[in-house]
């Protein structure tokens, strides 16, 4: 192995992955300075010593296994494989190791390199979540779809179909009874002109719970007061309300940002309502700088934030992306029985993600 010579050395002293040459009996040659950071051993006791004896056992048998199947096949062989870092976390290479010949063809060692992509592998194991999460998320988003339709088809048949049936049959009568007392008829009409205020309560409501129209036309703040009210109305659930927004960030505030915060806060007071079993609701909306900064308390049971963090709660799912599609952050802190706390940066100006990809 002498014939390696300073040449080899400085050819793996100039490569940045971990680098090395073993002879046939897989004891170590050469090392490079990446290998010996690694290995967290000095050279003197890599040198000479075989995998078994620099590596922690389970690692060592690996690597004497890959070099002897290199060693009798002489074929170059390209694995990944996975070690802890300094620090205990996993950590993973690319590792590739080759047969060195001598001039006649003979194998008198071999040499390998191993390249760190934890990385990389990180970002995939990011990416591949990211379009898991996504599909659930349509699939939510589509299973929402649904569940509205069928809430406004049964509104609409059961309760403005009734008040439409009753004024129609109103209006039968008043045709056929054209000879009943001045009295009479008065009292039907009375009765007629409630069913008909009763219907626009209706329609009212129901056009109010698929986008309130306070929220167009009398902006955010307007928006979040009626909703606040609206919430302690129907859960009999105390909450507060408090915002910081001068008139022009309000008025400089676009439909898609105030929809997003809009959108938030509600999805956050209905999961309060729904699962928290909470005693009070807190809402703050802060516009600072070039910011809306959001926090939604509640004083309620709380919940493992891990399953926030996994994406296994499609509302909150469904929050980040709203916020995430305007460049913003959203995120969860809760502990069970110390209540939860929801809080969203959302940019106050910025192209949304939408508009970017058109």
């Amino acid at each position: 192995m002498e014939t390696y010579g300073e040449l080899h050395r400085a050819i793996l002293s100039n490569i940045p992955d971990q680098a090395w040459l073993k002879d046939t009996e897989s004891r170590y040659v050469l090392v490079n300075e990446a290998f010996i950071g690694a290995c967290g051993r000095a050279e003197h006791e890599i040198i000479g010593s075989t995998p078994e004896q620099v590596w922690p056992p389970d690692w060592g048998k690996v690597y004497m296994s890959t070099d002897r199947a290199v060693l009798q096949s002489g074929v170059r062989r390209r694995y990944e494989e996975t070690r802890s870092g300094a620090d205990g976390t996993p950590r993973w290479f690319d590792t590739v190791k080759m047969p060195i010949r001598d001039a006649n063809g003979s194998i008198i060692g071999t040499v390998g390199i191993s390249r760190d992509i934890t990385d990389l592998k990180r970002s995939e194991m990011e990416l591949s979540d990211s379009r898991s999460q996504l599909r659930k998320l349509l699939a939510y988003l589509q299973s929402i779809r649904e569940a509205e339709r069928t809430r406004i088809s049964r509104e609409l048949h059961d309760e403005l179909g009734q008040l439409l049936s009753g004024l129609r049959l109103g209006l039968n009568y008043l045709e056929t009874q054209a000879g009943d007392p001045e009295s009479a008829q008065a009292a039907h009409v009375h009765m007629l002109k409630e069913l008909v205020d009763a219907t626009m309560d209706a329609v009212h409501r129901i056009a109010s719970d698929l986008r309130p129209a306070v929220l167009d036309e009398l902006g955010l703040h307007a928006a979040l007061e009626w909703l606040t009210e609206s919430f302690v109305q129907r859960n009999s659930l105390p909450c507060e309300l408090h915002v910081e927004m001068s008139g022009t960030q309000a008025n400089g505030l676009d439909t898609e940002r105030s929809t997003a915060i809009f959108r938030i806060v509600q999805e956050a007071l209905t999961n309060a309502a729904r699962h928290a079993r909470a005693l009070r609701v807190v809402v703050e909306v802060d516009m600072r700088g070039d910011d809306c900064l959001l926090a939604i308390t509640d004083d309620g049971c709380g919940m493992d934030t891990s399953r926030a963090a996994n994406g296994t709660s499609l509302g909150l799912l469904g929050m980040r992306e709203r916020a995430l599609m305007l460049g913003g952050q959203l995120s969860v802190r809760s502990r069970p029985g110390h209540g939860t706390t929801v809080s969203a940066r959302i940019p106050l100006h910025g192209v949304a993600m939408a508009d970017a990809l058109r």
